[in-house]
């Protein structure tokens, strides 16, 4: 028996690496991750990218996933986001930070950046499939029928109110901000980007219109953004996702992009995205 074994290539999986560490990535400033609408990651989380803060420190990078309010309207979640910014650079020896924000998240950070007086304070901002023009989803959400939009608003609302008790929740009102006619006719000629902050941007697809898997429950959203804007991965279109300067087109779900509901085989998809992002800043000298 033991002559059917080939035992090279059995043991080659023992070889030992020289270097078995996480590769090391330096960054000028730590990074705040921003999440965006919705409290379902905080169900089976400390907070939506905590995850991906764990990755990021496993590589040298001092960065943190803390948690506001998960819904409510972006001038509410962007004041809770400056606060959270303030309290790093007072309890760290750093002026600025890295700003990485994910969906709604970003829309929070630009409005921040613009209206609240925090440029200062941040080196950079990369939005992560963030709805700058606006989802469709958002309107498939609202037009469904009243009675039945009141009672999932109450529900959501109820459970914002109960993991985040600092800030009343807003769920109805947040998700009629993501419209695409909100976005692309109040909110984006009121919200200017701040000259001396880059902008970065990442958008992703799978599903209808590519050969990346999505989940049979997203199956039916999926179609119906690419129906209206093409290729999304669930939740933002990439047409949707592209602000500022627009580095890559991923092939993770929304949910993906959180650590939920991937599976084992697309977890180096996961992690190889999340590191091309530190990476990416760290080219750009941030």
């Amino acid at each position: 028996m033991i002559e059917r074994i080939d035992t090279d290539k059995w043991l080659k999986r023992f070889e030992l690496n020289e270097f078995p560490e996480p590769e090391i990535i330096h960054l000028k400033y730590p990074v705040l991750l921003c999440h965006g609408y919705g409290a379902i990651t905080s169900l089976v989380k400390p907070s939506p990218l905590y995850d991906i803060a764990l990755l990021l420190r496993s590589h040298n990078v001092l960065a943190f996933a803390p948690n506001i309010v998960p819904y409510a309207k972006i001038e509410t979640r962007a004041q809770s986001w400056v606060r959270r910014i303030e309290e790093l650079v007072d309890n760290l020896p750093y002026q600025k930070v890295n700003i990485i924000a994910h969906s709604m998240g970003g829309l929070d950070m630009r409005y921040a950046l613009s209206k609240l007086d925090i440029a200062q304070h941040v080196a950079s901002l990369t939005t992560i499939s963030t709805p700058h023009h606006g989802t469709s989803l958002a309107e498939l959400t609202l037009k469904t029928p009243d009675a039945i939009r009141e009672k999932l608003g109450d529900f959501l609302d109820w459970m914002g109110d109960r993991i985040y008790p600092h800030t009343k929740s807003d769920s109805v009102g947040s998700a009629a901000q993501l419209t695409r006619k909100y976005i692309n006719e109040e909110f984006n000629p009121a919200t200017p980007n701040i000259d001396d902050i880059p902008y970065y941007s990442y958008s992703s697809a799978v599903g209808k219109g590519t050969n990346q898997p999505i989940r049979v429950i997203a199956r039916y959203q999926n179609k119906h953004i690419y129906d209206l804007e093409g290729p999304n991965d669930g939740m933002v279109s990439v047409k949707s996702a592209k602000w500022g300067e627009h580095i890559e087109t991923s092939n993770l779900s929304h949910l993906e992009q959180m650590n939920l509901r991937l599976k084992d085989d697309r977890e180096i998809l996961f992690q190889t995205f999340w590191l091309n992002v530190i990476k990416m800043l760290e080219a750009k000298g941030h």
